[in-house]
C-alpha cells in the first residue's frame, strides 16, 4: 500500500528519513555529491523548518518511508499564481521501480492543481534517462522556448 504524509519536522522518525534520504541521493552516481555530516544534517532540518515555502513529501511503502520530495512555492509574475519547484526526488534503492517515484510526482501534481498553481517546474540531469523517462509519462517537456539552467557558485 502506498501512502504519503507532510514531514512534520518535530517528528524524529520523519527527520532522520529526511537526511537519511538525501544521503542516500547524494551518495548515487546522479547526485554526486559527499554524504552531509551530522552537523550538516542539523543545520539542514533547521533550514528547510524555517524556510518559508519549503515542503517535504515522503511517500510510503506498507507504512515505511521509501522517497521524497523537497519543493518550494514559488510565484509567476506572468501568471499571477503561485507555482511548485521540485528540487529533489528520492527513492531508495530497494524501492526503485516500484511506481513510487511516479507516484510522489503525481500526488505533487495533484497537489498544486487542487492550490490552483500554475504550473509545477524541475531540473533534470541530461544523462539520468530513468527520471527524464519519468517527468515525460507524467506530461514534463523542455520550456518552448528552451531553456537554460545556470548556476554560478560563490
Amino acid at each position: 500500500m502506498v501512502s504519503f504524509e507532510f514531514c512534520d519536522f518535530n517528528n524524529p522518525t520523519h527527520l532522520n528519513a529526511l537526511t537519511g534520504l538525501l544521503n542516500h541521493y547524494m551518495e548515487d552516481p546522479m547526485g554526486d555529491h559527499p554524504p552531509l555530516n551530522k552537523l550538516q544534517q542539523l543545520r539542514l532540518v533547521d533550514d528547510l523548518n524555517e524556510h518559508p515555502t519549503a515542503e517535504v513529501l515522503f511517500v510510503l511503502s506498507d507504512d515505511k518511508i521509501a522517497g521524497m520530495t523537497v519543493s518550494f512555492v514559488n510565484y509567476s509574475t506572468f501568471n499571477l499564481k503561485h507555482y511548485l519547484y521540485i528540487h529533489d526526488v528520492i527513492v531508495l534503492k530497494e524501492f526503485r521501480g516500484k511506481g513510487l517515484g511516479k507516484a510522489l510526482i503525481a500526488k505533487l501534481i495533484n497537489i498544486s492543481e487542487e492550490r490552483g498553481y500554475c504550473k509545477l517546474t524541475l531540473e533534470v540531469r541530461e544523462d539520468n534517462q530513468n527520471a527524464r523517462q519519468l517527468y515525460q509519462s507524467l506530461g514534463f517537456r523542455d520550456c518552448e522556448p528552451r531553456m537554460y539552467f545556470w548556476t554560478r557558485k560563490l
